[in-house]
């Protein structure tokens, strides 16, 4: 790109955001103005949606962070085989698709579940838990509570190793230790750590809608799905989707207000000097605790990867609606993918000579966190916005795949943001002045320089896009159709019907698909230490 073009792909990146979002969010707009807001304040039933959304947030938020601070207690008191397998599969589900976990949950906790056939053999009467509150509870912490204890965990590591020789000397009782050396490690990243849970939490789509159970388990994003597909009542639909918008937007606020970049110390991986780890009580605590976790988090990975091990199987994997919408899936993902990381590259390309040529800070932030949009405008609330805009130019169940496409899109910048701004921002403060009096420019700095050292981390945001549009569920629900299916939502609909052995054969498809089109993107197109660096 020649200096002079510097402003070019970065607002085609901001055109193609604003058609994408300011639209959309207008038609909430017009469309809540009609009777929606009395109704909202009238009607008691949207007010125990409200309620509830924010209940169980607050309760998956306050169990994941109690289940994750003795955990990442344990695991620093801790070193035994599996440790560090254990933690990549804590960095896994986060990235794997929502409703390929629901799956695994139910195969495990369901009525004919691992749960109730283990209570059946011991003589025991099944017991139905899952639908309701209690299978959001637990999806969400199988969710969250990994995360949460990965954090608090590089925050206990990070104490210096002379702490704890002198709290070994002066005789700290485990209370002591917690008080004076762990607490003041994790407390300054509960905060933003619990806002973000909650976040996540209340705006939790694909979980409440397979494990709610019914109108007492609702929460807004699903109320905004059922008064579009169901009701056909936009002005409801229209108000509710800007009341989750307002919402979204006063949490990022908060989560930014709570979030306090703390200065990197190295971490104290010498266990041994935990003047703790030897004790009786501590080691037999660290075992519940561990027995616990690992009990919740590693049984519904088992349930899919067992599942997909069943003989009875292979018929359901010849099913040509299974392969169809393995091939819509696979089309979708790629192409939003690829859309995703140019947008974020356009940005980041314009942003960056904002800042580090043009020294204006403000603009280049600005550029910037317009890629994060998605964060206040979750997938059902735009792809809402979108159907009421487009409901009476076009037919939007025939536009469905490109909609899909482009919301799944917009939810991938945030994470090609974080995966590429600082690697970009590197190589040009490194590299820039040296090819400006070289003279390379344009496609031979691209070429030779940009390419080579940013290879990795475009791989990394595109693997993150491709695994996200994969397992987007908000957006195809919308405009799903009998012609328009994806992997998620056929498993959503096999779910449903209790269509068990079908869904284990495309949970199994979805598994095999994410996981091998990450690590194919990661290794070929980030090269061959990708996954190292």
């Amino acid at each position: 790109m020649h200096r002079k073009y510097w402003w070019l792909p970065g607002s085609l990146s901001l055109l193609g955001i604003l058609l994408l979002t300011a639209g959309p969010i207008a038609a909430l707009l017009l469309q809540s103005s009609q009777n929606g807001l009395s109704r909202l304040l009238h009607d008691s039933y949207l007010h125990h949606v409200v309620w509830f959304s924010f209940y169980q947030a607050l309760l998956s938020t306050l169990l994941s962070l109690l289940l994750a601070i003795p955990l990442a207690q344990a695991l620093s008191r801790r070193q035994f085989p599996g440790r560090g397998l254990l933690l990549r599969l804590f960095g896994l589900s986060l990235v794997l698709p929502v409703i390929l976990v629901v799956f695994g949950i139910v195969t495990v906790h369901g009525r004919q579940g691992w749960v109730n056939q283990l209570l059946q053999a011991l003589g025991f009467e099944s017991v139905g838990y899952l639908y309701g509150l209690a299978g959001i509870l637990l999806a969400h912490v199988f969710f969250n509570m990994p995360l949460a204890a990965r954090i608090l965990l590089q925050g206990i590591e990070s104490i210096p190793a002379s702490q704890w020789r002198i709290a070994s000397q002066l005789g700290f009782s485990g209370w002591q230790l917690f008080r004076w050396l762990e607490w003041p490690a994790i407390r300054s990243a509960l905060p933003a750590l619990a806002s973000m849970i909650f976040m996540l939490c209340f705006t939790s789509f694909a979980t409440v809608m397979a494990l709610g159970g019914g109108p007492k388990s609702t929460t807004l994003e699903v109320a905004i799905y059922q008064a579009l597909r169901f009701d056909f009542d936009l002005p409801l639909a229209g108000m509710l989707a800007l009341l989750q918008l307002l919402f979204c937007s006063g949490f990022l606020l908060l989560q930014y207000g709570l979030t306090r970049v703390q200065p990197e110390q190295n971490s104290s991986n010498e266990l041994a000097l935990r003047p703790d780890r030897l004790r009786i009580g501590v080691r037999l605590w660290d075992a519940l605790i561990l027995t616990l976790s690992l009990g919740l988090f590693l049984p519904p990975l088992l349930a899919i990867i067992v599942s997909g091990l069943n003989p009875r199987l292979w018929p359901a994997l010849n099913s040509l609606q299974l392969w169809q919408a393995t091939l819509t899936s696979m089309i979708i993902a790629g192409c939003a993918a690829l859309l995703s990381v140019l947008l974020t590259l356009g940005l980041l390309s314009s942003s960056r000579y904002l800042r580090l040529q043009l020294h204006r800070r403000l603009g280049a932030a600005l550029m910037e966190a317009s890629g994060s949009v998605i964060l206040v405008l979750p997938a059902v609330v735009l792809s809402t916005g979108l159907f009421i805009l487009l409901r009476n130019v076009a037919d939007v169940f025939t536009l469905g795949p490109v909609l899909v496409l482009l919301v799944n899109a917009l939810m991938a910048l945030p994470y090609g943001l974080r995966a590429l701004q600082l690697p970009m921002e590197r190589v040009a403060r490194q590299y820039g002045r040296l090819c400006t009096s070289l003279d390379v420019q344009g496609m031979a700095r691209l070429r030779l320089v940009e390419w080579p050292l940013l290879r990795k981390p475009i791989a990394l945001a595109l693997a993150l896009a491709m695994m996200l549009s994969l397992g987007d569920l908000s957006a195809i629900a919308l405009f799903g159709s009998q012609s328009l299916q994806t992997l998620p939502w056929l498993l959503y609909q096999q779910l449903g019907n209790y269509q068990m052995t079908d869904a284990a054969a495309t949970a199994l498809m979805l598994l095999l698909l994410s996981l091998g089109l990450f690590g194919l993107i990661e290794g070929v197109l980030g090269g061959k230490d990708a996954a190292t660096e």
